[in-house]
């Protein structure tokens, strides 16, 4: 419910426009209403030959009635519907703001086929919550309140006849097909996310598949699960078809009720003749209303799971508190230190943890090596000292300023990254430099890539999506060339020369060195070979820092990192 009530506080931000819809929503309810009770005291009137002014003022209050029918209604769309989309762009925007801080998380527990799902059906799902469940409801209040006390002035019963009539199709009818949708409707989302996930897959793992001969297994999936979606649609749809007929019905047994109930009430002397036909077009209109909570139920339960999905992706903030005034929003202009004490992470749904127990000290302006066998945690503790992924315990601090206190941008602006899957976006080697440096001149991106040996490349030549036309070296020095050029005072470099070869790798060592002069530097390593320079190594295993220390005295000490230096120059020659 707490998810519900944080999506209409972000519904709120248009409370004019949501405030005006209900407003000539109900205005237009009241004009149909007044519009057919009108017109049935004129046909029931005119048989009796009133006077010429009579039906002369009765034509006039129709007239007056339709066309305020018609404008209100216009207005009520235009309005109603414009609240709809702003909401959508606040509710986009919202998780949006939450999303990207989870963006390198979200993966690990979710399936991007699966998170594509959410964040694009689940809030397309949302744009019902004001038309089909805040706004029906009101309107139906305001014009079943107007009309009943109308009606109860001509005959009490008629307006006891309508209360039972808006109960049954108002409340007892949606609730019943509300309850017999729950299960087909949890399914329904669940085959949508499968799907969703499924289709992402065989786009993403095309030539995987092909290569391994099993394309039309993958696709048969695809299909299978698309099949099964279709028909669950079609059920649904069919569903709610039903519901409608079946709320028509309601409303017509009412009126055919009202028409007996009149016709006795006439019989007896309780109700004037000429109102009879009045109130029978009021029950016909006034029903109209009633319409919509035919599917209240529905709406109101699909926005529930909708928000609750999204949140639970994103996170329900609400009523936390952090200042903005508490955050540090500068970057550092100086190579900061850090400090990490007793940090652990584990992956979502894994039953041991990633890194664990993990205290390191980087010294502001130091070079730090964290080299270890794959899977001992190298990759994991960089990614926990850059604030990507969450410490689970512990802390991690720069210049004893603890990481949370620190304003994302401002991070973010202080670090050059280089990670094992670096991303690079459709467009020219200048776009994909330019996400560095946006102020970089086109001499200082020619000379980064001088730097990293891509001198052959001109910055207009063309990089295809996810980087597909280049090598996995020409990616990595391609990913560096960017850290040249943002000149951040803190290195965070995850394997950035494990595709290229031994002399381009020194060569950028060397280069990278120069570069990082006076800044905080730490290179994650499966290669043990030129760690001579480093200040300080670190050697993990199975998630902890068994060894630290200078190469040479770790060399002395004949520990576990003399074991793994002696076992790759062992391979290596």
């Amino acid at each position: 419910m707490q998810d519900l009530i944080t999506v209409t506080k972000i519904l709120l931000r248009e409370r004019k426009d949501v405030w005006l819809s209900i407003v000539f929503g109900s205005l237009a309810g009241l004009a149909a209403v007044g519009l057919f009770a009108s017109s049935g005291y004129l046909i029931s009137e005119a048989a009796l030959t009133p006077p010429l002014y009579t039906l002369t003022l009765m034509i006039v209050l129709i007239e007056v009635f339709g066309v305020s029918r018609a404008g209100t209604r216009y207005v009520e769309r235009l309005v109603s519907h414009r609240a709809t989309f702003k909401m959508l762009a606040n509710v986009r925007t919202y998780f949006y703001e939450r999303l990207v801080p989870k963006a390198a998380t979200l993966t690990s527990s979710h399936r991007s086929g699966e998170l594509l799902a959410r964040v694009v059906g689940d809030v397309e799902t949302l744009q019902h919550f004001f038309l089909r469940v805040l706004y029906p409801p009101l309107v139906m209040a305001a014009v079943f309140i107007c009309t009943l006390l109308f009606s109860a002035y001509f005959s009490p019963w008629i307006a006891l006849i309508l209360v039972a009539g808006l109960l049954v199709s108002g409340f007892v009818l949606p609730g019943l097909f509300a309850l017999s949708k729950q299960r087909e409707a949890a399914r329904l989302r669940e085959i949508r996310g499968q799907l969703g996930a499924e289709t992402t897959e065989y786009l993403s793992g095309f030539r995987d598949l092909k290569i391994h001969q099993q394309l039309e297994k993958k696709e048969a999936q695809v299909l299978e699960r698309s099949y099964d979606y279709m028909e669950k649609q079609a059920k649904e749809t069919k569903r709610r078809i039903f519901q409608d007929g079946v709320q028509a019905l309601a409303a017509n047994l009412v009126t055919w009720l009202v028409v007996l109930s009149g016709a006795y009430l006439v019989i007896t002397g309780d109700l004037h003749g000429v109102y009879l036909a009045m109130l029978v077009m009021i029950s016909i209109m006034v029903f109209e209303t009633a319409v919509p909570m035919a599917t209240f139920a529905n709406y109101s339960e699909e926005s529930w799971h909708a928000a609750s999905r999204l949140f639970s992706v994103a996170g329900n903030d609400a009523g936390e508190s952090s200042p903005a005034a508490e955050k540090v929003t500068e970057p550092f202009k100086k190579a900061p230190a850090i400090s990490a004490e007793q940090v652990a992470y584990t992956f979502a749904a894994e039953p041991r943890p990633a890194i664990r127990d993990v205290s390191v000290q980087l010294p502001a302006g130091s070079k730090t090596a964290v080299v270890g066998p794959s899977g001992s945690g190298k990759s994991v503790l960089l990614h926990v000292l850059a604030g990507v992924y969450p410490a689970e315990q512990g802390k991690v601090d720069y210049d004893d300023i603890p990481l949370a206190a620190i304003a994302e941008d401002a991070r973010w602006a202080s670090m050059n990254m280089v990670l094992q899957a670096n991303h690079f976006f459709y467009g020219t080697i200048r776009d994909n430099l330019r996400i560095a440096n946006e102020k970089a001149s086109p001499e200082e991106m020619l000379q980064a890539l001088r730097n990293v040996q891509l001198e052959h490349m001109s910055l207009s030549a063309e990089v295809q999506e996810k980087g597909a036309n280049l090598s996995g070296g020409e990616k990595q020095r391609l990913a560096l060339a960017r850290t040249f050029l943002k000149k951040a005072p803190l290195w965070l470099l995850d394997e950035p020369f494990s595709s290229l070869d031994s002399w381009t790798t020194r060569q950028l060592k060397t280069e990278l060195f120069t570069k990082a002069a006076g800044g905080t530097l730490l290179l994650v390593s499966h290669s043990l070979t030129g760690l001579e320079e480093m200040d300080q190594i670190l050697v993990m295993e199975a998630g902890k820092v068994v060894e630290a220390g200078h190469y040479d005295a770790l060399i002395a000490k004949k520990g576990y990192f003399y074991e793994l230096k002696a076992i790759e120059d062992e391979i290596v020659l």
